[in-house]
């Protein structure tokens, strides 16, 4: 049977600062580790402990796995602060369960993302670019605080022109230099012309800004059980032991961390 508490060896190759608080870590393991776009992985830092993320690189490159982390917490902190390139973590996973991409199939994909939440999305997005005439066409709206807290900035500007693609980013505070939309994510979500009756909506980031994304979804027409969800909260151990991610009667680590609206909305204060 195989060792789920076992962590797979893995080398620093590449470390991209994204924005003043978000690191991308490129990860080269001693062995190719597959994912489905949505799970994630136990990141060992040795000596120091373990968090969970979410890969932010595509799941069809096995070779080497990337994680865009925001420094937040002590872990998070002390990868941002001490690991080196040809340094060594320890990755565990894959772990939950991801995005129903098979599912969407022939419809309207609308990805709503914010803040280090496009770092998963990514992820999601790189599939579904992988195989784009799967569907009918691709949303993507994207929020930040400002241009600076935008991570992917570059890639961001080749994505807006591939074909099938309809995307708007938007920033809470502009700049001299910016000249995209100023306001918070929600304020782009009308007037793309979806048609909700035959699309899927996707949302990450922050947990008041997937609340207030997901009412005003609702209210755009699109069905309870069309609306995914990442709601990576409290996540410990990873494989449903420690309960510290209870989402209600469900685990987040096992059950999710994507969750359809009709699987949480019942509970009180689900975000």
């Amino acid at each position: 049977m195989e060792n789920i508490y076992r962590p797979i060896k893995a080398k620093v190759e590449n470390i991209i600062q994204e924005t003043p608080n978000i690191k991308t870590f490129v990860l080269r393991p001693e062995e190719p580790m597959r994912f489905a776009a949505g799970q994630f992985m136990q990141v060992t830092y040795p000596g120091i402990g373990e968090a969970p993320f979410t890969p932010s690189s595509s799941m069809y490159q096995t070779e080497t796995l990337e994680f865009s982390i925001m420094k937040a917490g002590q872990v998070t902190s002390l990868l941002h602060e001490q690991l080196k390139v040809g340094e060594y973590v320890g990755l565990r996973g894959p772990l939950g369960k991801g995005y129903e991409i098979d599912k969407w199939h022939g419809k309207e994909v609308f990805v709503v993302g914010g803040g280090v939440g496009l770092a998963p999305l990514r992820a999601l997005l790189l599939a579904l670019f992988h195989n784009i005439n799967n569907y009918k066409k691709l949303y993507i709206r994207f929020g930040g605080r400002s241009p600076q807290d935008l991570s992917y900035k570059e890639q961001l500007k080749t994505w807006e022109k591939k074909d099938k693609i309809d995307m708007v980013v938007s920033v809470d505070r502009g700049d001299e230099k910016w000249k995209g939309k100023v306001g918070i994510v929600t304020t782009i979500l009308e007037g793309s012309g979806i048609d909700p009756k035959n699309a899927v909506a996707i949302v990450c980031g922050p947990p008041i800004m997937m609340k207030f994304v997901t009412l005003k979804l609702v209210d755009l027409g699109f069905a309870d059980n069309t609306i995914y969800l990442s709601m990576e909260k409290n996540m410990s151990c990873g494989v449903g032991k420690c309960f510290h991610c209870n989402v209600g009667p469900h685990l987040a680590c096992k059950d999710g961390p994507v969750f359809t609206w009709d699987k949480v909305k019942v509970i009180p204060d689900p975000f």
